[in-house]
């Protein structure tokens, strides 16, 4: 249940997020924005880690360097939101972000990369995909 739990609330926050840093953008710029997010984000992780941490900045020599780009992922994520809500708008860029995350999940899964469990892509899953995707566009129709 915890999982589900803390699914639903990052959904619920990546949305709003994403909301508060296309109005931002607009003021401010989009690469102004991006700074901006992940500046107020780094001092509140940093605060947050010397409270509460319990990990070990010692063991990063032992990540694999490729999972290092976290970071620069975030700095693309950001970016792309806030592109796609402005070009899109909320619903259908926040939907076809869902789906994209979704196809790439069954990606990862499907062949088991950056050391994921392999989990077979079952027919109702790519079903499930092509209604979203059908959803979609329905909605983009009818906007």
């Amino acid at each position: 249940m915890f999982g589900f739990i803390s699914a639903i609330i990052s959904g619920i926050a990546m949305s709003i997020q994403g909301v508060f840093n296309t109005r931002v953008s607009e003021r401010i710029g989009d690469m102004e924005t991006n700074v901006v997010v992940h500046g107020s984000a780094l001092v509140i992780a940093i605060i947050l880690v010397l409270f509460w941490g319990k990990g070990d900045f010692k063991s990063i020599k032992e990540v694999n360097k490729l999972y290092l780009l976290g970071g620069v992922l975030g700095i693309i994520i950001t970016l792309t939101v806030m592109l796609s809500i402005k070009s899109l708008g909320t619903t259908i860029g926040i939907g076809t972000i869902l789906i994209a995350q979704l196809a790439a999940a069954g990606i990862i899964n499907a062949f088991g990369l950056f050391g994921s469990e392999k989990i077979s892509f079952s027919f109702s899953q790519f079903l499930g995909l092509g209604l979203m995707i059908l959803g979609i566009i329905i909605l983009k129709w009818k906007h």
